[in-house]
């Protein structure tokens, strides 16, 4: 009831605003800035059907067990909705920052949690697309592209929170290993990661 009550005021509040948001973003004489191009819309289309036949309908049941939503996760990667920021060289997508974005709007209205669970490895493969070597990156990323898999991303620390900059952890070198010294909480899925 909650969920379709909320979702009825976001399709009211979307309508009464669309007149404002298109003068926000259009030139004096009324033209748009810029608009979306033919493979963007197609993405975004697939991403919002996907949050209406595939989210939707579970996500009170995901917020209300706290199970991670797996069939919708695998459903997500099946049809190109998960690591879709991996480059096409290591099996993903390679899209950009709108187009990521346009893709996030479309899974969060569906549900932000879900959501979140969906997008997490680009936050967790970020420092492998930055600075990785290509042969790590082959494999790391590969696997996330190739199989329904989740990666953890691990940032929040007590008294840092998640500023990066604050972090205590270190990673320091024992002979051929690293020994990772620190303590971490709200790790993104870091209880049903690979």
């Amino acid at each position: 009831m909650f969920r379709s009550s909320l979702v009825k005021t976001h399709r009211l509040a979307s309508t009464a605003l669309r007149p404002t948001l298109s003068r926000a973003f259009a030139t004096e004489s009324g033209k748009p800035l810029f608009s979306l191009t033919e493979e963007q819309t197609q993405f975004q289309s697939l991403a919002r059907s996907f949050a209406r036949d595939y989210i939707i309908p579970v996500a009170a049941h995901h917020d209300e067990t706290g199970e991670y939503a797996w069939p919708v996760f695998k459903k997500a990667h099946e049809l190109g909705l998960v690591n879709t920021h991996v480059s096409g060289d290591y099996g993903g997508a390679g899209l950009g920052t709108l187009d990521g974005a346009i893709l996030s709007e479309e899974l969060a209205f569906g549900c932000s949690g879900i959501s979140t669970a969906l997008e997490a490895n680009t936050l967790a493969s970020a420092p492998l697309m930055l600075a990785a070597s290509h042969e790590l990156k082959k494999e790391y990323l590969g696997r996330l592209t190739a199989e329904p898999l989740a990666a953890a991303y691990c940032v929040t620390e007590p008294g840092a929170g998640s500023d990066v900059a604050g972090i205590k952890t270190k990673a320091e070198k024992k002979g051929d290993e690293y020994v990772l010294n620190g303590t971490k909480m709200w790790i993104t899925n870091g209880g049903v990661a690979n």
